[in-house]
């Protein structure tokens, strides 16, 4: 039986029941997914390759995190067609394929002599940065949306955290750093099979659904073009704030460990599962409350002030941190925070909204996907500068631990100006272009005519 069937005679498509029941069997799809996807690309990153060979000098785990990143990247901006122009049928096939490549990297990871392995973690990111803008393809373009891909986002918040644990919990039981990473993506296989099953039974949006945001569909290039074009300078600000927001996100889900290091922290593995849970949890509450507001336009400005806010969390953390009344572990969630509700917004709400409210012709998928690709791009450039310029984490001593802490910090201050400029331009820009919908005056009917009278 289909669990979102929307056909069943004994109900309408409206039954809040049925409803309820399609949309908790899609977030817990969407959500273990994505969440399992992370099992085969996040866990390498608990691991600090420091007694392994270096190459030219530079240290092998901010090498790993360049060609992982390198890969995905890469992959972001593949997707742009990719994404775009495969039919639903076939997202779960394409699901699975970009999954196995991913782990049969790994593998190759593991066989490889240091520190030539870098090569099989450009070919893990390779197919991942696809795998986000496919699952999101069978949420949008619903009434729920906000609230089915918060609980999608969520999975990436928590994610990032678990998968830390689970490397380090794996190298504590005594295998290698070059294994641990084929061994965590081992134990999500089965599991991603079962998920990608339950996506393939979410229903598509209903009449209701097309009615209330607008319909979704393949996009060939020229259609592509044509909507970049009619925003352009709203979404290159969007994209340039979301730009800002990547690459600090990245270095602080990347090098977690080394930051709490800076900071003076003694931690355990569970500590990125605490710190995670707590930031998932808020983000996701708070983005998906932005389902209840049923006016397009307004949802859309209400999650393009949830950036900003965002934005400034992340000032009054830093702020925090700086004058003493904040403790480094709450800075590390505070600093969550920040980043995540601006990220988030955009991958639930801005696109989707923006969409919804103007009627244009595109996918937010589509729209996110081409975000993503210019904000790894972005990381990439500042991981590559930050190791020319020998200022990534360099090794076993504390002192490098602190210099890294300390870039850190001077990043986010940097983010935080700029991002809420950015934002603040792509609203007074968006507010010209997504108009108010024109209220029609009602029909004469008789029984008007007859009450005027």
């Amino acid at each position: 039986m289909n669990p979102s069937d929307d056909a069943d005679p004994g109900m309408s498509p409206s039954t809040p029941r049925n409803t309820l029941f399609a949309s908790l069997w899609a977030v817990v799809a969407a959500f273990g997914t994505y969440f399992c996807m992370y099992g085969f690309r996040k866990p390498y990153t608990a691991g600090s390759y420091e007694t392994l060979a270096t190459l030219g000098g530079f240290d092998l785990k901010t090498l790993l995190v360049i060609s992982q990143v390198g890969g995905y990247m890469v992959s972001k901006f593949l997707g742009i067609k990719f994404i775009s122009e495969l039919p639903p049928a076939r997202r779960a096939v394409g699901i699975l394929f970009l999954i196995g490549w991913a782990e049969l990297a790994l593998f190759g990871f593991a066989l490889t002599p240091a520190p030539w392995g870098f090569i099989f973690l450009f070919l893990n990111g390779l197919p991942l940065g696809m795998v986000f803008g496919l699952v999101l393809g069978f949420l949008e373009g619903r009434r729920h949306t906000e609230a089915l891909a918060a609980g999608l986002c969520a999975s990436f918040i928590l994610a990032d955290g678990v998968m830390k644990s689970i490397g380090a919990a794996l190298l504590n039981l005594g295998v290698s750093e070059h294994w641990m990473p084929a061994a965590a993506g081992a134990c999500f296989f089965l599991p991603t099979l079962i998920f990608v099953g339950m996506l393939t039974r979410i229903a598509p949006p209903d009449s209701h659904d097309v009615a209330a945001r607008s319909r979704r569909g393949t996009l060939n290039r020229h259609e592509r073009w044509n909507l970049f074009t009619k925003y352009a300078l709203g979404l290159v600000f969007l994209i340039i704030a979301y730009l800002l927001v990547t690459i600090l996100r990245s270095i602080r889900a990347d090098f977690q460990p080394q930051i709490l290091k800076g900071l003076g922290v003694e931690y355990d593995a569970g500590l990125f599962t605490r710190v995670e849970l707590w930031v998932g949890g808020a983000v996701l509450m708070v983005n998906g409350a932005l389902v209840a507001i049923t006016n397009n336009r307004s949802a859309f400005f209400a999650s393009l002030g949830i950036c900003i806010a965002g934005f400034f969390i992340l000032s009054g953390s830093l702020l925090g941190l700086q004058i003493g009344l904040l403790s480094p572990v709450p800075f590390v969630v505070l600093c969550g925070l920040g980043l995540y509700f601006p990220y988030a917004a955009i991958h639930t709400t801005v696109f989707e909204r923006l969409l919804a409210a103007t009627k244009d012709k595109g996918t937010s998928s589509y729209l996110l996907q081409l975000a993503d690709s210019f904000g790894y791009l972005g990381y990439i450039a500042v991981l590559v500068g930050n190791l020319i310029l020998k200022r990534s984490v360099r090794g076993p001593t504390t002192a490098d631990d602190a210099a890294f802490a300390r870039f850190f910090i001077e990043t986010c201050w940097v983010v935080s100006v700029l991002g809420l400029l950015f934002l603040m331009g792509a609203t007074w820009f968006f507010l010209s272009k997504v108009k108010r919908p024109a209220v029609s005056p009602p029909a004469l009917t008789p029984e008007l005519l007859t009450a005027s009278a």
